[in-house]
């Protein structure tokens, strides 16, 4: 099977993304949500992330205008029944994930491939929920995706060697390097990162030292580019918040175990850099 047409479920910030990559590498899209607002946000996004690349000569006002024609937006799910491959980009919530799964699956080529950008459920379990768990496989991209060159591949217990090969090329024709790992929570990097994180945020809450030096430290310190409590707002503190819970519940370890800190926020509402405050403001003027 040739993929000539990706289709994308969730026009957020990592769909978007996926959305662009994949129509920068000549490949249609088809970028589906369930709000039209999301979606013309998304198409601003991804329009001034091209205008970026532009400005910087990485791309030429015609791509960039190609890469625009070739995205095609939607509401209606039906409108993916063509596409090779279905990527999933929902919230990371395995309840919500399964639903959309569900219905994907229900409306896409039964030869398709179903893919989901999770960043530490179980791949195997996402398959269950479908009736192909052979052409299931997870594709863990890295935020900001027309950025990051990495994507972590992700074979579920019954994931064919066909649909993994498929997916791994696919994943290089977008200009990613692939690494390929196991299906346990938390795959490779958020097995790594997140506790790192987690544990930052029991420094603030110990009182350690404040919110600024901790991050000032581990930049200067360990010659990270971000600091953990700003990569943690980025990042977004509920999508920190629901990792750190899949990687207590599924290790079954007490050092995977989400800080009190961390779940205050999160029930605050202080999500972060997308709701204007979390660990640092960043409404103008404050």
């Amino acid at each position: 099977m040739r993929i000539r047409t990706v289709g994308i479920v969730g026009a957020g910030q990592m769909g978007a993304g996926i959305a662009q990559v994949a129509a920068a590498a000549r490949l249609d899209v088809v970028l589906q949500d369930i709000s039209e607002a999301q979606l013309s946000r998304a198409l601003s996004g991804i329009t001034k992330s091209c205008d970026k690349f532009v400005e910087k000569d990485k791309m030429s006002p015609d791509d960039r205008d190609a890469v625009l024609e070739r995205i095609t937006t939607t509401t209606e799910l039906g409108a993916l029944a063509d596409c090779e491959i279905v990527i999933e980009a929902v919230s990371e919530r395995e309840e919500v994930k399964v639903e959309v799964l569900r219905a994907i699956d229900a409306i896409a080529n039964p030869q398709a491939i179903l893919a989901s950008n999770t960043s530490s459920i179980s791949i195997t379990k996402l398959a269950a929920a479908t009736g192909r768990a052979d052409r299931f496989i997870g594709m863990h991209f890295m935020n900001p995706v027309p950025l990051m060159k990495l994507v972590e591949v992700i074979r579920g217990l019954e994931t064919s060697d066909a649909t993994f090969e498929l997916t791994r090329i696919l994943a290089e024709r977008l200009g990613k390097s692939v690494v390929v790992g196991k299906d346990f929570p938390g795959f490779i990097v958020n097995r790594i990162l997140i506790p790192m994180l987690n544990e930052a945020v029991y420094a603030l809450y110990e009182g350690v030292a404040s919110a600024e030096d901790i991050d000032t430290a581990m930049k200067l310190g360990t010659n990270q580019p971000m600091g953990p409590l700003t990569l943690a707002d980025f990042i977004g503190l509920d999508t920190v918040l629901a990792i750190c819970e899949v990687l207590h519940q599924g290790l079954g370890d007490p050092k995977y175990r989400p800080c009190p800190l961390l779940r205050q926020y999160v029930a605050a509402g202080r999500l972060g850099k997308k709701s204007g405050r979390g660990f640092f403001n960043y409404q103008a003027g404050k």
